[in-house]
Parts: structure tokens; sequence; C-alpha cells
């Protein structure tokens, strides 16, 4: 570990990370919380967007700008992620946070007073705007605060809680869309009140020195596992939005069946996640092959399954390895960078899956038309996910300690 400023002379809240892994549990619960924002912004409105497309029948184009609502803030974390990175390496990560959690609060009830879907709509720029910072400066504290199995465990858990609370968030927003469709839009006050005890607990890390903080990051070394990161972003999402479909095309109308197996396929990315923890060790050169031979052979599955019962075996194979693709890609992209560095690489990484959700279905949906049918553009997937799996397994990307 190289040697880090003086504790004198530094901010009396400055966090020497020499001590970082004696942090404790309560400001990874907070960040692994805060990480979970973008999360509820991205699925707590589904259940109310036909509300709110009935609500606002009688402007013009509402059946196109409604389902924006729920999809923009995503695009704003893919654009803006690599200014907040950088933001975070100039003035400080823990400033950028707390406002950034205020501004989400602030944005994300701000449907609760307004009447235009216009002002609606920019409303939830505002949302994405502060899910950029929020997402990135959660994301750069966890690897700034902890290292070696500290850190793994955390990244881990990072994918393994939001894919939990994204099957809470669905469920609680439906629960309150039964009382409005403006009702769900009270829980953004979730950040807000996280942010008190975020104030009180995390602290601000050292910077090593005045020179080494103007350090250029090596984007090249970054550029590598940001572009695997966008496809993979591809992979990750592609059952989150296809497999109602597939469920659909297979014969089943239930909505609580449909439910159920996304239910499933959530679970199965969790446990991915989960795994990370015990199997970090092994490097990213391991593990990334694995992770997309997962997802390959799933999505395979997916493509050829004649049942139900086989296309949820396939969702089951493929978000496992999706759920482990994660976390392993954010490390292969943070190792390497120091602490004056690492804002700005966690941004272009976060950018970089995000373009990937936002891209998933548009492509899947034309790759689906033009080959005739979904199974089919699932199956090309599939196979692009297994060059991947042969690409990373041949290159062998090299994981080292992320600096502290």
């Amino acid at each position: 570990m190289k040697p880090l400023s003086s504790p004198a002379t530094t901010p009396q809240k400055a966090l020497d990370l020499s001590e970082a892994t004696s942090e404790g549990r309560l400001p990874a619960v907070l960040l692994l919380a805060g990480s979970c924002m973008p999360v509820l912004g991205a699925v707590l409105l589904a259940p109310v967007l036909p509300s709110m497309t009935s609500a606002f029948a009688d402007i013009p184009g509402a059946q196109i700008l409604v389902p924006v609502v729920l999809t923009v803030p995503a695009l704003m974390i893919a654009l803006l992620a690599p200014f907040a990175g950088a933001i975070a390496d100039k003035v400080g990560r823990k400033m950028l946070l707390l406002v950034a959690m205020f501004v989400y609060s602030i944005f994300g009830t701000a449907p609760l007073w307004l009447d235009s879907l216009p002002a609606i709509l920019a409303s939830r720029v505002g949302v994405g705007i502060a899910e950029a910072a929020i997402m990135t400066v959660c994301t750069t504290l966890i690897a700034d605060y902890y290292s070696g199995k500290q850190r793994d465990k955390y990244l881990g858990m990072q994918v393994l809680v939001a894919t939990l609370a994204a099957t809470a968030f669905y469920a609680l927003g439906g629960a309150l869309g039964s009382q409005g469709w403006r009702m769900p839009f009270w829980l953004y006050l979730a950040a807000a009140i996280i942010a008190v005890p975020m104030a009180l607990v995390l602290r601000e890390p050292i910077h090593r020195s005045e020179d080494h903080a103007k350090s250029a990051v090596p984007w090249r070394q970054v550029a590598v596992p940001s572009a695997v990161t966008l496809f993979g972003g591809i992979v990750f999402y592609a059952l989150v939005v296809q497999l109602p479909y597939v469920l659909s095309n297979l014969g089943v109308t239930e909505v609580g069946v449909i439910g159920a197996g996304t239910a499933l396929a959530s679970l199965a990315t969790a446990a991915g996640a989960f795994a990370f923890r015990y199997i970090s060790s092994a490097g990213t050169g391991r593990l990334l092959p694995v992770a997309f031979g997962l997802a390959a052979a799933g999505l395979t599955i997916v493509a050829i399954a004649g049942s139900v019962p086989v296309a949820l075996a396939g969702a089951v194979v493929t978000s496992a390895g999706t759920g482990l693709l994660l976390p392993s890609l954010l490390t292969w992209a943070l190792s390497d960078l120091s602490l004056e560095q690492r804002g700005r690489g966690t941004g272009v990484w976060t950018g970089s899956l995000y373009i990937g959700q936002f891209v998933s279905p548009v492509a899947l949906g034309i790759a689906a038309g033009a080959v005739n049918g979904l199974p089919i553009a699932m199956g090309i997937l599939g196979a692009l996910s297994a060059v991947a799996a042969v690409a990373v397994a041949i290159a062998r990307p090299r994981q080292q300690s992320i600096t502290v």
C-alpha cells in the first residue's frame, strides 16, 4: 500500500485509507442503500404507466411520452455518469453525493404537484442527473473504503441488493399505485432521509498530493473493460425486458405466472452476485469467461425452448451469469486506478453499463424484426455472448488489487 497524506494536514473528517478496511458495515450499508436509488427510479413507476397514460390521454403523444417518463433517467445516467465521476475526483465524493441525494428527492417528488406532462418529463431528467452522481459516487466510495475480500463482498452485494430492491420496488409501486398514479412518487423522499446518516457517517477520502490528484486517467486501460461492459449491459438487460414476451409467445397469459417467472430470474441474478464474494479470488480473467459462458448457454436455451419450464431454466442460467458478470466487470475496470482517478473511471464504466441498458431493448427489437422472431434474436445474442466468453478467455484480463 502506498503512503498517504498525513492525517494532521487533512480535514478532521477526512478518511485515511490506510484504515479503510476497519470502517465497518455502516458506511457500506448506507452506500448500498444509495445504490438502490437508480433502481427505484427505474422500476417504481412501471405499474402505474397505464394509469398515467389514461390521466394524460388528452395530451398529444402521451402514448410515447409517458413510457419515456420511466426510461429517461437511465439515459441521463448513460450520458452524464462520466462527468459525475470527473466532478467527484475534482471536488470530492461526499458533498456531491449529499447534494445529489437531496436533488433526487426534490425532482423525484415533483410530479406530486405537477399537472403538466412535459413538466413531469423535465423533472425526470432532473432525477436522472441526480442518479448519475449517486450511482457513480456510491460505487467509487465502496472501492475507496474497502479493499481485498471486503471490497469484493460489497461490490457483489451492490448487484445483489439492487436486484432484490427491484423486485420489492416493483411490488411496492403496484401497491401504492392502486391508490392513484401519483402515490409512488412519495417514495423518492427516501433519498433525503438516507442522506442524513450519510452526512454523519461517510468521510471524504484523502488525496495523496496535489500533483497526483491532477494525474490523467489511463483511458486506454479503462476503455477496454468499459466497451465490454457496454455489451455486458445489453446482455444483462435482455431478459429483464424480454422474458415476459418470451413467456407470452409460449402461451402464458396470466400476469401472475409472468411475474413469478421474472422474480425467479431476478433471484438467479442475485445468486450470481452473491457468489462473486466467495469466488472473486479466482480473478476476472477466469470469472468473465464463466459469466459470459453462462449467459450464452442460457440465452441459447431460451431461444430453442418449446415450453415454459425450459425457457425459465434458460432464464435462470442466463441471470446467474449476468449476476456474476457485473461485479467482475467493475473490478476489472477499477484495477490499477488510483484514488484520484477512480471517480472518472467509475463514471465511464457506469455510463457504459447504462448505455447498454438503454440500447438492449432497441437492439433486440430491431434484430427480432430483421430475423423474423424474438427467439432467433435471443439465439444471436447468445452466440455473441459465446464469442465474448472466448475473447476474454484468450485475452485473460489481468486483475490487480484496487489501489488505495
